[in-house]
């Protein structure tokens, strides 16, 4: 495993610089699945990518094939490390780069909380090298603490996933109310990039039924691309890799492709 900052130079590419946050409090939406499989399918896109495992779980970590070591997330936060020697490169992406994880960041609620101008500290050093990637990707932890806020703050947009599932737009309201005092009071320029659709089986009258739900509540707010229920998808993780390099002719890998393909068109970077 290499642990060490990439060297590689900068791709010749116009810098966007644009941090997009995935979160939503509630566990097993597909939030890490999609932070992964859209960091990864928008690197085989030609874009510099930076996916922040913001979770204490180290999901994202463990499902691009990495342990958790001594520089990750939580030694940036405190300032044990800098956040370059931390960046780990993804050797079968090139252009996917990963600030990890581990278990230790559950720490950073309380010690985020008791530092001055804790809730600005993700935010001060992702500015440091948001010019150097088209796009930074935060995966939050499933909760509306500490962490997610300093993610809320950091980011210029945010995707929320929504599992097509009994209870889909159970806890929304919460999280969109956390993202509106955020906007109002700490990050003005923070905006919902969309809503997700994901785990979706199309044989189940539920999972149309909540994906005419959803689309009825938030509109154009809604990605087109939904995200199926996929073996492949599912299996990915425990052998390291994103779905894109994992069965690239799986639906999985299809549908995140196609979501990337959506979310560069929404920004004007098709």
């Amino acid at each position: 495993m290499n642990k060490t900052a990439p060297t590689e130079e900068p791709l010749t590419i116009e810098l966007m610089g644009k941090i997009v946050a995935l979160a939503n409090q509630k566990g097993g939406v597909g939030k890490t699945t999609t932070s992964i499989n859209l960091a990864a399918s928008l690197a085989v896109l030609e874009k510099r990518i930076l996916l922040v495992d913001a979770d204490p779980q180290a999901n994202s970590t463990s499902g691009l094939g990495f342990e958790p070591g001594e520089r990750n997330t939580y030694t940036v936060l405190t300032g044990e490390a800098t956040l370059p020697e931390a960046i780990l490169p993804m050797p079968d992406i090139p252009n996917l780069h990963l600030l990890p994880s581990n278990i230790n960041l559950v720490g950073a609620e309380t010690e985020l909380a008791q530092t001055e101008g804790g809730q600005f500290r993700m935010k001060s050093l992702l500015d440091t090298v948001k010019e150097s990637y088209d796009y930074i990707v935060i995966d939050c932890s499933p909760s509306l603490g500490m962490l997610t806020l300093n993610a809320l703050i950091a980011s210029d947009s945010v995707i929320i996933p929504v599992q097509c599932e009994y209870f889909a737009l159970e806890g929304l309201g919460k999280l969109l109310n956390t993202i509106k005092m955020v906007k109002a009071g700490l990050n003005p320029a923070l905006e919902i990039e969309g809503f997700l659709l994901t785990m979706y089986d199309s044989r189940l009258r539920l999972a149309n039924q909540v994906v005419g739900e959803v689309r009825n509540h938030f509109g154009g707010l809604v990605f087109d691309t939904i995200i199926q229920r996929n073996t492949r998808l599912s299996e990915s993780p425990s052998y390291g890799k994103p779905v894109i390099t994992y069965d690239a002719a799986s639906s999985g890998s299809m549908n995140y492709l196609n979501l990337a393909r959506e979310f560069l068109q929404r920004n004007g970077n098709a």
